[in-house]
């Protein structure tokens, strides 16, 4: 599929101007929302609001509503990124270095907020996780979407406590769990040696690139991890990268929710996810989807989906010649 004249002019006018073309490459890093925009630009949210409005409008940024806030990201059509990257391609390199700067300083402060969470909350990292819908039911839930194993390899992206290392190590030849905050792991470590694993371990990793090899675990674990991430697409992405064929992405987290005080309380960047959003990074990635499993709460509170992804099996013909 292609541009007509008239959407390429007018995609062309949406992003002619100085600052639009700062948004766009700001946008092609990450998803961002209208007040980090305007902390970065060091312009008013209005006028931010203006000129994300007039590229929405023409196809070249998309916009979605979190809980109270509103983020933008680039489009998913692929000529619409096409004509961005062209764009983007022909600046010059120091275009946007302040606003990069900038945008550094707001990861930093994510990072640094997120961080002090995280080691404060280290200890109670299991009960926080249960407060909502019983861990049992979500654990049952979990070992139902993985099947019966066992594993060649099971890999936990963001591990935290360690605990779906201890849920499905037993049915591993081995497990790796990369978290990024040292206390978490050596909490993980704790846990996986009272339960008597000797086949895992425990790196400080970063998800969105875990330097572990593509196609290298047939049991990736996304547990609780996407909603505190600037870019979950790109997690979720790296995560179907470590899957092999036959394997699966189990992704839990919360459904779309409206407690705004879970930002500042806890530290969520994002208020849950859509079956269709989580759907179609899945399909990206080159994974099916199954049907999510959604766990609604013992009481007032936050409903669990499990999402499930799976890498299709390559096909025998294809697979002898390989051998071959």
């Amino acid at each position: 599929m292609t541009l007509t004249a008239d959407q390429t002019v007018e995609a062309l006018r949406a992003a002619g101007e100085p600052t639009r073309l700062r948004v766009l490459s700001l946008l092609a890093g990450e998803e961002l929302s209208v007040m980090e925009l305007s902390r970065i630009l060091d312009q008013s949210q209005p006028r931010v609001s203006r000129h994300l409005k007039l590229m929405t409008d023409a196809g070249l940024i998309e916009r979605f509503p979190d809980g109270a806030r509103v983020y933008y990201r680039l489009s998913h059509d692929a000529q619409a990124r096409r004509l961005i990257d062209t764009v983007l391609d022909i600046l010059a390199d120091d275009a946007g270095e302040a606003d990069h700067r900038r945008l550094d300083e707001v990861r930093k402060d994510r990072e640094e907020a997120a961080a002090a969470y995280f080691e404060q909350i280290a200890p109670q990292w299991d009960r926080l996780r249960s407060l909502y819908v019983s861990e049992n039911a979500v654990e049952a839930a979990l070992e139902q979407a993985a099947g019966p194993g066992p594993f060649e390899r099971v890999v936990d992206l963001g591990t935290g406590s360690g605990r779906m290392l201890t849920l499905f190590g037993k049915k591993a030849k081995m497990a790796v769990g990369l978290d990024l905050s040292q206390n978490m792991l050596n909490i993980a470590r704790t846990n996986v040696s009272k339960a008597g694993l000797d086949k895992v371990e425990l790196r400080h990793g970063d998800i969105f690139a875990t330097r572990l090899p593509v196609h290298s675990a047939d049991l990736v674990i996304v547990h609780q991890v996407l909603h505190y991430l600037a870019d979950p697409a790109a997690a979720v992405a790296e995560a179907a990268r470590l899957v092999s064929p036959g394997g699966r992405l189990l992704i839990v987290d919360f459904a779309p929710h409206d407690f705004e005080h879970m930002r500042e309380a806890h530290q969520h960047r994002r208020l849950g996810f859509a079956d269709a959003e989580i759907a179609g990074w899945l399909k990206e990635a080159g994974l099916t989807s199954f049907a999510p499993i959604a766990l609604p709460p013992d009481r007032e509170g936050l409903t669990v989906t499990i999402w499930t992804g799976e890498r299709p099996a390559v096909p025998s013909a294809v697979q002898d010649r390989k051998t071959a």
